[in-house]
């Protein structure tokens, strides 16, 4: 396999992240359709510069997309992260790298704490999740109704 390369995503990166979203999220990962019908709307909500990127051979494998939650100097420490990985590419280190990536870059940039959402019915990523370190902070019970079911909402965190 090719080298893999991390970098801010780049304006030329957004339709290719468009398209990873189109694909990886539904009613397991996810409580609503994720659909963005231009390279602009997508632009709005993750301007280029927002998410890292993985690329390798010239494709975009992944990302892991950060902010501060809330916006408050208080709250400046924390940093909250989303992540989504090419099929292509699950299960050959790419979800890794990003979250070392972040992890280093996030102590680096002066947080002491990431944190992350993920549905309880999303099994594989709260494993992968758990083996980087993240613990269970809160759940919201019953947050979403998805396919016919109540879900809850994890709530999970790892101190830099």
């Amino acid at each position: 396999m090719s080298e893999t390369v991390i970098r801010p995503s780049i304006e030329a990166d957004l339709p290719e992240l468009i398209a990873l979203n189109h694909l990886i999220w539904n009613g397991t990962n996810s409580p609503a359709t994720i659909h963005y019908p231009s390279v602009t709307e997508y632009a709005e909500h993750y301007p280029p510069g927002s998410q890292f990127v993985a690329v390798i051979a010239n494709r975009v494998a992944g990302y892991i997309g950060y902010k501060n939650p809330t916006g408050l100097l208080s709250n400046s420490h924390v940093l909250e992260i989303d992540i989504g990985v090419h099929p292509d590419f699950q299960r050959s280190g790419v979800g890794k790298q990003l979250i070392d990536y972040i992890f280093k870059w996030g102590k680096e940039n002066g947080y002491d704490k990431v944190s992350i959402r993920v549905l309880e019915t999303n099994t594989q990523a709260i494993a992968f999740y758990k083996a980087k370190g993240f613990i269970e902070q809160g759940r919201l019970i019953d947050e979403f109704f998805i396919n016919g079911q109540f879900v809850d909402d994890l709530l999970m965190y790892k101190k830099l």
